[in-house]
């Protein structure tokens, strides 16, 4: 199989650098997968799990939004938020659902309420792969 190049970086640091054979990425419109060889894109990334498939098996990295592109030089992920899923704070993703349900709570029907759903929705399914009843 040939290698696809991948670099995920977050702000705080290059989490990820070095070839691979896939990467399962969660774009807004849908989870992907690339592959060497992928069409050029850019999106933006969904809060979700980043999965890569290499030589030593696949790595979780849950990631909480960013953008990703897809070019003849492989893929690159600029990553919100990107730790390992062992490395994750559940406490942290707990206390985004808080504040989403509170926000969605005290809003009325509108196009930001929708787009606020959406990513609580977003967050539980983390939620639910991080205590082990998701199946992804």
């Amino acid at each position: 199989m040939a290698s696809l190049h991948f670099e995920l970086v977050s702000p705080e640091k290059l989490v990820f650098s070095g070839d691979v054979d896939q990467v399962d990425v969660p774009g807004v419109e849908g989870d992907f997968g690339v592959l060497a060889g992928h069409a050029p894109l850019v999106t933006t990334l969904r809060p979700g799990i980043l999965t890569v498939h290499g030589a030593g098996g696949a790595q979780k990295i849950v990631v909480s939004g960013g953008f990703a592109e897809v070019s003849a030089q492989g893929l690159t992920v600029l990553a919100d938020l990107a730790e390992a899923v062992e490395a994750i704070d559940r406490g942290m993703i707990t206390e985004r659902i808080s504040a989403l349900q509170e926000r969605i709570a005290k809003m009325g029907p509108s196009a930001e309420l929708d787009k606020l759903i959406t990513q609580l929705d977003h967050y539980r399914q983390v939620d639910r792969h991080l205590t082990g009843t998701a199946m992804h």
